[in-house]
């Protein structure tokens, strides 16, 4: 072997060690870019996720894709209706996380991941701010109502008798939209996407008539 044979065999040697390096290099970097990623992942999503219980049964409907809730209430959707119970633990994502025209929130104790939608025209305020009005920070306690409202609430429905706090805990907020202030003895409920129902109240804030 000439001397120049041996002097391209060195570099063609080098330049494989460096190459290799490189690689090595690189694979070090990218296993602790991702290990910092992952880390830094779980950090964020435990602060900017926020622990609620809502003041007022939430209505809503499971299909085989989904679970969905909705300002409108649909409180009586037919096929696939139920209501997440007044004082439940729910689990918020950051604001960052929240959808476009409506948020989502995992109920603690099911597991279940609901989709609730929202209009901001309709209801007058913003999404953080509905969720101040329908949710409390701290458990919420329904000791305070009478045997008649506790039967709405826990049947997610509206009796004659029922005080305006029974039928709020039982129905959920009313859309505002159709009823623009609780101080009115006329409430309208949305059935489902197509009827409305209207909850009657007397002097005294107590139902007398429920009407289609």
């Amino acid at each position: 072997m000439t001397m120049q044979d041996r002097v391209s065999a060195k570099r063609v040697i080098s330049g494989r060690l460096l190459a290799t390096m490189l690689l090595l290099c690189f694979a070090l970097v990218l296993l602790s870019s991702c290990r910092s990623t992952g880390s830094s992942g779980q950090t964020s999503s435990s602060v900017t996720s926020e622990t609620r219980y809502n003041k007022y049964n939430i209505h809503a409907q499971q299909s085989r894709q989904d679970i969905k809730a909705s300002y409108a209430g649909y409180v009586d959707s037919g096929d696939g209706h139920f209501f997440i119970p007044a004082g439940s633990k729910l689990i918020f994502p950051g604001k960052g996380q929240r959808w476009r025209n409506g948020f989502w929130f995992t109920v603690a104790d099911t597991g279940q991941k609901v989709f609730f939608e929202f209009h901001r025209g309709r209801m007058g305020m913003g999404e953080h701010e509905y969720i101040e009005l329908i949710t409390s920070s701290s458990p919420v306690s329904l000791d305070r109502f009478s045997e008649q409202d506790r039967k709405g609430i826990k049947a997610g429905k509206v009796y004659t008798g029922m005080s305006k706090d029974g039928v709020l805990t039982a129905l959920g907020y009313p859309a505002k939209h159709r009823t623009p202030s609780l101080e009115s003895n006329n409430w309208i409920y949305w059935r489902n996407r197509f009827m409305t129902m209207g909850v009657v109240f007397d002097g005294n804030g107590r139902v007398v008539s429920i009407t289609d």
